[in-house]
């Protein structure tokens, strides 16, 4: 029994990485920020929304696992072969330009919590991108997934942060089991953010780079139970993360009457005096890890994707002669969002940040629709396509996605 049990954990060791890394990453300064302001707008009233939304990343990255397993390809190059170039070429537009806003906000997450240590972004951002851009180009992927695999880890900050925020437990716990009541469904705001938590913790960008990290991976069939495990793990662990920034911001921001904050970095410096000098180190700190990992994914993920999706070589493992375009896209998001956020004046910055959630929840649905569309199609994924119960759940998921984005799209319209 000893041996099997050692056997079981020796092979999830070996796959773990592309579903716990991509579950991880969407926490990234988009995802603080909005984390953030949900405890410090509203307290513990969201923390309902972190059951459901963890049952959907579980869902949706499962899916993109399981395909990548199956088919040994990544999900833009389906959807080439399947849905044709034309559809493919306008998707791939779409992704390289809200993966690039999402880039943009990451570089404002790294100056921000640079910033609190009184560090200027002129200095910060252009240190950070060249740091950036020399992890994947110099390094191959074996090394830059354990670099990833140790940048998750370093999630856990925001555990300590929430203890030392000292919330009541038991109102947390029991606001994380139980809907607010009815009155909470009145205000715009909230239901806008009750979206954006939903946007932020499920991106089109990470469907597409799990599905590409798997393939490359070599994750074979007889692998793939370990291969979901990882997936399942990582999208707890991330939704766990993303449940103490909440509680944490909630039980000081909020309790102290401080309410909506401008960027990520404000919760943290807002939370010194009230959690002390050790909170907001964590918080700044984590806050920092997320951004600088997250800018290393999002213009990675983007390569991937356009290169497969137009039949260009791509992967870390290879050179620039090798896949020349692949690594001049990586560069241009890298280099155009360091640049972006040097230029942009800093009142700006916030609305850069918003645009690239906004723009995550509009093309989400038509993501999440093509993968059903997949797998749901027994000549490519023969017995591994969705069962009838997991229809159900997809479904659904993709259905509460599309209406959640209507919704948060007929309120950024004036007089709504």
């Amino acid at each position: 029994m000893l041996k099997r049990w050692r056997i079981r954990i020796l092979l999830f060791m070996a796959v773990l990485g592309p579903g716990f890394i991509t579950a991880n990453v969407d926490n990234d300064s988009g995802g603080i920020f909005t984390y953030s302001q949900a405890g410090a707008q509203y307290g513990f009233t969201l923390l309902w929304t972190t059951l459901p939304v963890m049952i959907a990343l579980i869902v949706v990255q499962e899916m993109c696992s399981r395909m990548g397993v199956v088919t040994g390809k990544g999900l833009s190059d389906l959807i080439r072969e399947e849905f044709g170039l034309r559809l493919t070429f306008v998707i791939m537009v779409l992704l390289v330009i809200v993966n690039y806003t999402n880039v943009v906000t990451e570089f404002i997450g790294i100056a921000g919590s640079m910033h609190l240590f009184h560090v200027p972004k002129y200095v910060s951002v252009p240190i950070c991108g060249f740091l950036v851009w020399a992890l994947v180009t110099r390094g191959d992927y074996k090394s830059t997934e354990k670099v990833f695999l140790l940048a998750s880890a370093v999630y856990l900050t925001y555990i300590f942060t929430g203890v030392l925020a000292k919330p009541d437990w038991h109102e947390s716990v029991r606001a994380s089991l139980t809907m607010p009541s009815a009155s909470v469904w009145g205000d715009k705001s909230y239901l806008y953010m009750v979206v954006g938590i939903v946007g932020t913790t499920i991106a089109p960008w990470m469907q597409f780079y799990l599905q590409s990290s798997v393939v490359e991976k070599g994750i074979s069939v007889k692998e793939y139970a370990t291969a979901r495990l990882d997936v399942i793990v990582g999208s707890v662990f991330a939704v766990i993360i993303a449940w103490f920034i909440v509680v944490a911001c909630a039980a000081t921001l909020f309790t102290h009457g401080m309410g909506a904050i401008q960027v990520a970095a404000d919760a943290a410096e807002a939370m010194r005096p009230l959690a002390g000098d050790y909170a907001f180190i964590l918080f700044a700190f984590g806050l920092f890890n997320a951004s600088f990992f997250a800018a290393s994914i999002l213009p990675l993920s983007t390569a991937y994707t356009v290169c497969e999706g137009l039949g260009f070589e791509s992967g870390v493992d290879k050179n620039f002669k090798e896949a020349p375009l692949f690594y001049w896209l990586y560069t241009f998001l890298i280099v155009g969002g360091a640049i972006t956020v040097i230029l942009l004046p800093d009142a700006q910055l916030i609305n850069v940040a918003i645009l690239s959630q906004v723009l995550n929840g509009v093309l989400l649905p038509v993501i999440i629709i093509l993968m059903l569309m997949l797998i749901n199609r027994k000549d490519l994924m023969g017995k591994h396509k969705n069962s009838g119960l997991w229809n159900i759940v997809a479904w659904a998921t993709s259905i509460i996605v599309i209406g959640m984005t209507l919704v948060m799209l007929w309120g950024m319209i004036p007089g709504h």
